[in-house]
């Protein structure tokens, strides 16, 4: 199969039951017109995880990388009224198209973007006795993916769901890459989960309109 095929199928997917909307599709086309890169999820992947927040119950979600606010904006939909999201961007220009982007969308009285680097913001959470999170969706620099599965845990409940999106790396996680950070990252948080007992975990491969890559699900268990 080739790249074409991936993206055909993802947009049948799209198209048959996973339509976007028009703030879905305002979020994509600001981003663009901002400037962001165009590594938002895709539609079908936005709807991935709306189910299983939606599956999980979640009424307090932690998200570790806004960009442009497309996740965003399909995770807090699976939200109750009185639901919660808190999502941390590093970049204050990225950060100032996701609020007008969650505006948009009608969402900013539950969602909440915090602007600054997350391994900063993230005890502040703490501090502020922001958790226990039901679920947590880890897109950020993937250096950091250890440090950020870590506070994941730290700051959620036997029950909770972690998300780690991009583990795959087009096959490159398969082996250690010494030269690239986002590998040794990604390849020492698979080591952090599986050393954890805290955690039940597995990982999938997907192809698509973003190309060849995956994601990890854990659950916290204890």
């Amino acid at each position: 199969m080739t790249n074409p095929q991936w993206t055909a199928v993802d947009d049948y997917f799209t198209d048959t039951i996973a339509p976007g909307d028009d703030a879905l599709t305002a979020a994509l086309a600001a981003s663009t017109a901002a400037g962001l890169p165009e590594i938002a999820v895709a539609p079908n992947q936005g709807k991935l995880l709306h189910l299983l927040a939606a599956t999980q119950g979640a009424r307090n979600i932690l998200e570790i990388g806004t960009l442009g606010g497309y996740s965003t904006i399909w995770l807090a939909r699976a939200l109750p009224a009185d639901g919660r999201l808190t999502t941390l961007e590093y970049d204050p220009a990225h950060a100032d198209v996701a609020r007008a982007n969650i505006a948009r969308a009608g969402l900013d009285k539950i969602v909440e973007v915090r602007t600054g680097a997350a391994l900063e913001t993230l005890p502040v959470l703490e501090t502020e006795g922001a958790g226990p999170f039901d679920l947590v969706f880890i897109d950020a620099d993937k250096a950091n993916n250890p440090h950020y599965v870590t506070w994941a845990l730290k700051l959620s409940r036997p029950g909770s769901l972690i998300i780690v999106d991009n583990v795959v790396r087009e096959g490159r996680v398969a082996t250690e890459q010494p030269g690239d950070a986002a590998v040794t990252g990604t390849r020492a948080m698979f080591d952090l989960i599986a050393a954890e007992p805290r955690l039940d975990a597995t990982a999938i491969q997907t192809v698509g309109t973003k190309g060849y890559d995956g994601l990890l699900l854990a659950r916290v268990t204890a």
